[in-house]
């Protein structure tokens, strides 16, 4: 899943950009497609510590994408997590993310999202809107995505690319885990970038 259009102050929303510029003809991508895992990152970035930025990705994870080229809105994602496999870099902090301070796996093994709505903004850049669902709580978001290309790769696959960013405060999904810093602020932000880096293959 660069920044397409600007953000508000409100987590998981954008402002769209204005533009008249007419979008790619995608009728030919037009069907079911399937996340390919081994070239898709799923992607976060914390602030930690007031000073520095901790970079982290899920390696477990399966989702599908219908392509409407026709009529881009009535294209549709959906996206299954295994929380369990959040990768960090560093064994003893993934331990911690995976605690009940946070993700709170055993009762909670994952996160979902299903898209509502899809929108296309004007030459390669698109916006989906889902439900995202974690720790029993589920909230909308919106995430702007661009739109990479198309190509067939040597072993006759049909694939599609997408890139994709948006903002989200961890607190309304429960995630209130904090400590505080003898210099002010706080460990970790409540504000959590999601980046997608999505690669697609067409179904047979």
């Amino acid at each position: 899943m660069g920044i397409f259009g600007r953000k508000d102050t409100t987590p998981g929303t954008a402002t769209p950009k204005t533009t008249t510029a007419t979008g790619p003809d995608l009728t030919a991508l037009t069907g079911d497609y399937t996340i390919d895992p081994a070239h898709t990152t799923i992607g976060f970035t914390a602030r930690h510590a007031m000073v520095t930025n901790v970079k982290g990705a899920f390696q477990d994870f399966t989702g599908s994408l219908h392509l409407d080229g026709a009529n881009p809105d009535r294209s549709t994602a959906t996206l299954d997590v295994t929380m369990a496999s959040i990768d960090t870099g560093n064994a003893d902090r993934d331990g911690h993310l995976k605690s009940s301070d946070f993700f709170k796996i055993d009762e909670f093994p994952a996160m979902t999202f299903r898209s509502t709505k899809a929108e296309a903004l004007g030459g390669d850049d698109y916006r989906i809107t889902g439900d995202l669902s974690l720790l029993g709580v589920t909230k909308p978001i919106t995430i702007d995505l661009e739109f990479n290309g198309a190509a067939k790769d040597p072993f006759g696959n049909e694939r599609v690319g997408f890139e994709g960013k948006t903002e989200i405060l961890r607190s309304e999904w429960g995630l209130t885990w904090n400590a505080a810093l003898e210099t002010g602020g706080v460990l970790v932000s409540d504000k959590i970038k999601l980046n997608f880096d999505i690669s697609a293959v067409k179904n047979a």
